[in-house]
């Protein structure tokens, strides 16, 4: 995890006492720093109730050990156990991730826990004065002895203590929304979402709690592909997909359970060289190839979007086309069998039917939301654009005579949370040109070329969608699709086209008290290879109905 900026207590600590005439008054005291000396030989169990304690200085006593209750003390960021005849330390230690500082000289410790290694905050850790194994000694003394000591105590953490659980995470549920329509022809298929976090963005500075080995690429792409195939679904949309990855794993794997694909790197591929250019992030869309056909494959490259629709704007130019994030679309054919297994009916007679699947990712950073709602704006505008030039070219009309005939399947990683601009658009069909997520900038002039209404219709302030989108994990179904130490909430999201498409169910989150009773304060971890966790939704797709005329079931509608 990067540092960050951390003030220790004052050496020259002072103390105030309340005089009596203070306390009558009703004077409150706030004291976040405490002080136990005395030649003191055991701690009373009082002490772990004072949770609120940021710093605790037990120096210069008498301890022979430490209590592990002392991890219920979890907003320490100071521990100053110097000058004891402290022996050993509690596992339990490990968890007070927040610790900045921990101070055990002078003591007679001969080893370690494992278990401090997941201290991933701490910039301190004082040794001196312990007789410690010499390998221990040898790792602290070179420098950067204290990353160096802690990155090999986490890294050997599982292979020496059960600490780390061996049983895998408890399968999440399947939360049923909805039944079947019975009494029309549907087809039933299934979607996945999952932003696999990419080998160059799995660092230890980036996620200092996760075990190096844990965070190879080797383990994980494993881990990825079982929670993948797990799931069995018929579209999987993937982010974070490296380019060698893609071709050289998940394309051969995925193969080989009856599945094809396609893939675009991020725009800065096309600047790179050969070598550069295999290690460069994109996105990926995977179908079962005995349910669908692929009619299309699109990329939309926003900074290129940018660039055309800047209208003068210097937001535009400077803020958004500087971001190379894309998404890609791919127009898929249901297969007849799959209709027909769905809807338990023969189908004789009927058009194609088709269905858009779009997938992307949006710029990550939480102080551009203005980016993140405009690539949003660029994607659904180009959405719309795919979709009108298919249905003409295929002369596709839909059942209830709408312009949109084609149903969409919206998967993201949107990098935006519930309740921001991106989502207000998404689902409520438009976002006013003021929106606070604009902040300020001026993009208005811009932003008309991605209205619904297009470049010379009238906007009336508002920027608008001709999809009726409905998130898939509505009502706080899932708590947090992203779960990291720093960040837990939801940023990915499954997007369907209503009235064609419905929900029937999703896949639940995993088990909170998993992750609390296993002290998990944020993934990847061992169990868990990505720091995203995956969306899973069945969906049914209203097919049109053709009605027979003197028994004879005709053509449909063109």
């Amino acid at each position: 995890m990067p540092k960050e900026k951390y003030d220790p207590p004052d050496p020259r600590r002072m103390y105030t006492i309340m005089s009596t005439e203070e306390a009558t008054n009703g004077k409150k005291s706030y004291w976040a720093e405490l002080e136990i000396s005395g030649r003191v030989r055991s701690l009373s169990t009082a002490l772990w109730s004072l949770t609120h304690l940021t710093a605790l200085h037990i120096s210069d006593n008498c301890l022979a050990c430490i209590p592990p209750d002392i991890a219920k003390l979890h907003n320490l960021v100071y521990l100053d156990l110097s000058s004891n005849k402290i022996r050993s330390l509690p596992a339990e230690l490990g968890n007070m991730v927040s610790l900045r500082e921990l101070l055990v000289n002078n003591n007679l410790l001969r080893v370690l826990p494992f278990e401090l290694g997941k201290l991933f905050q701490l910039q301190t850790l004082g040794l001196k004065g312990n007789p410690l194994a010499q390998e221990v000694l040898n790792l602290y003394q070179e420098p950067d002895g204290t990353r160096r000591l802690l990155n090999y105590l986490l890294d050997n953490l599982a292979g020496t203590s059960k600490r780390i659980p061996t049983e895998q995470p408890p399968s999440r549920s399947w939360i049923v929304l909805q039944e079947p329509d019975r009494t029309r022809a549907a087809a039933l298929f299934s979607v996945m979402c999952y932003n696999v976090l990419c080998d160059k963005y799995a660092t230890r500075q980036l996620y200092g709690y996760c075990p190096s080995w844990a965070l190879n690429w080797e383990y994980r792409k494993k881990s990825i592909m079982q929670e993948i195939l797990s799931c069995n679904a018929d579209i999987i949309s993937l982010q974070e997909v490296e380019t060698e990855q893609f071709f050289t794993y998940f394309l051969v794997e995925l193969k080989e359970q009856g599945y094809d694909g396609f893939f675009s790197p991020k725009s800065r591929a096309r600047t790179m060289s050969e070598s550069d250019r295999k290690h460069v992030d994109g996105c990926a869309i995977f179908y079962k190839s005995d349910k669908f056909n692929l009619i299309q494959k699109h990329t939309v490259e926003f900074n290129q979007l940018a660039m055309a629709n800047s209208e003068g704007s210097e937001a535009m130019l400077n803020r958004v086309m500087t971001k190379d994030n894309i998404g890609v679309a791919a127009l898929l054919e249901l297969r007849k069998e799959l209709m027909e297994m769905s809807s338990g009916k023969s189908l004789h007679g009927m058009e194609k039917q088709l269905i858009l699947v779009a997938n992307a990712h949006m710029h990550w950073d939480p102080e551009y939301p203005d980016v993140k709602l405009v690539q949003t704006m660029m994607f659904l505008s180009e959405v719309k654009n795919i979709i009108d030039k298919a249905s003409r070219s295929l002369k596709l009309s839909s059942v209830s005579g709408e312009a949109n005939a084609i149903p969409l399947v919206l998967c993201a990683d949107l990098n935006s949370l519930p309740d921001s601009g991106v989502v207000e658009y998404l689902s409520t069909g438009g976002v006013d040109t003021t929106h606070k997520d604009f902040k300020d900038k001026r993009y208005s002039d811009s932003l008309t070329n991605f209205n619904c209404n297009g470049k010379n219709g009238t906007s009336n302030g508002r920027i608008t969608h001709g999809f009726k989108l409905k998130s898939a994990y509505e009502n706080g179904l899932m708590p947090y699709t992203n779960y990291t130490f720093d960040f837990k909430g939801v940023i990915d999201y499954i997007f369907y086209s209503k009235p064609l498409l419905n929900v029937l169910g999703i896949l639940g989150p995993l088990d909170p008290h998993w992750l609390i009773e296993n002290n998990i304060s944020g993934c990847p971890h061992p169990h868990i290879p990505s720091d995203h966790f995956s969306l899973f939704a069945q969906l049914e797709l209203i097919l049109p109905y053709v009605p027979p005329v003197n028994g004879i079931h005709l053509p449909g509608r063109r």
